[in-house]
């Protein structure tokens, strides 16, 4: 049975305590219910010391084990705290000495916004990708060179090291986690329950280095999920800028600066990873599968899917039919003993 070690610390986020001990044990109650009791996982909250931990907004949590009592676990979440996080790390020494040992241990650590502080300062970090919660960044990469800080992600992962850089983040890291601790039917329940966007991957949140769906311009994702649910729809740049009162030549610069590309550029490969789906998936003609996704010009889509993926449309519905793809690669599972 897997066990999972959530970290209760003063002057916490209560909700970076809270999102993964709830969603966890929602996600317990579903296997259970399920009669999946071989998925079950061990839930243990714990501090540096037993007792009553005070977090922030006069919120508190009872912890009946000390760090010391768990030496062995298989996922631990790091929380983040409320003020300087440099502070922080100056006061737990201990819990830094834990971190390391666990993770040499074969622990999988995942940090929670300013969280990261804790596994930089332990050295775990060095050479790795990282993200933080956006206030610290200059912060973080001054104090900790060796890290290489991700700006732009709000998840990174490197070697058994999960770093998250908002709260939002949180969620679907913790679906991510589910599918691999229970199964993705108890993830796909867990995501009805706690967040808003079930069509939205979370696997492809956390694994993707693409930083047009990943950065932390929070007006400009608004934009883009508007985007991603009215693709098929007629869309001009302009009405697209007006959503944010802003002109288009301003849209256009912050959109690139955010993402890495135009609205445009961007709009035009939602739309053809829409239809390469479609094309997998359905047996609707590519005139169709063209509207579907917002062109009226079939031949104009299928040029233009030619120039993103260098076959045609026909082409491609034969390959994906035809052929067996393997990921390049996968993570290990957490320990299921």
């Amino acid at each position: 049975m897997p066990h999972v070690t959530i970290i209760a610390i003063p002057g916490a986020l209560g909700s970076t305590i809270t999102i993964p001990l709830e969603m966890l044990s929602a996600a317990n109650d579903v296997a259970r219910s399920s009669h999946l009791p071989q998925s079950l996982t061990t839930l243990d909250l714990a501090s540096e010391n037993t007792g009553q931990v005070s977090l922030i907004g006069g919120l508190s949590v009872q912890c009946e084990l000390n760090l010391e009592q768990i030496t062995q676990t298989d996922l631990v979440f790091v929380p983040g705290v409320w003020g300087n996080p440099r502070a922080v790390v100056a006061r737990h020494g201990s819990l830094i000495d834990w971190l390391r040992e666990r993770h040499a241990s074969g622990a999988t650590l995942c940090s929670v916004t300013t969280g990261s502080y804790l596994l930089a300062a332990a050295g775990l970090l060095d050479g790795k990708v990282a993200t933080t919660h956006w206030r610290f960044f200059d912060q973080f990469q001054s104090l900790y060179p060796r890290v290489k800080l991700e700006r732009k992600r709000f998840v990174t992962q490197a070697d058994r090291l999960y770093c998250t850089g908002s709260v939002n983040a949180v969620r679907d890291i913790m679906l991510h986690f589910i599918g691999t601790l229970y199964n993705a039917e108890i993830a796909d329940v867990i995501a009805r329950h706690f967040t808003h966007e079930i069509k939205r991957s979370y696997e492809s949140l956390l694994l993707s280095k693409d930083q047009r769906s990943t950065h932390h311009d929070e007006e400009i994702i608004k934009v883009q999920e508007w985007m991603q649910d009215n693709y098929g729809r007629q869309i001009q740049v302009t009405d697209l800028a007006a959503r944010l009162g802003m002109s288009v030549r301003s849209f256009n610069r912050r959109f690139r600066l955010a993402t890495n590309t135009t609205p445009l550029q961007y709009l035009q490969d939602l739309r053809i990873e829409h239809a390469k789906a479609l094309l997998k998936r359905s047996n609707l003609v590519i005139s169709e599968i063209a509207d579907q996704v917002g062109y009226q010009d079939a031949s104009y889509f299928s040029e233009l899917f030619k120039k993103h993926n260098a076959i045609t449309p026909y082409q491609y519905r034969n390959l994906v039919r035809t052929k067996l793809f393997a990921a390049d690669s996968k993570e290990q599972p957490l320990n299921a003993d």
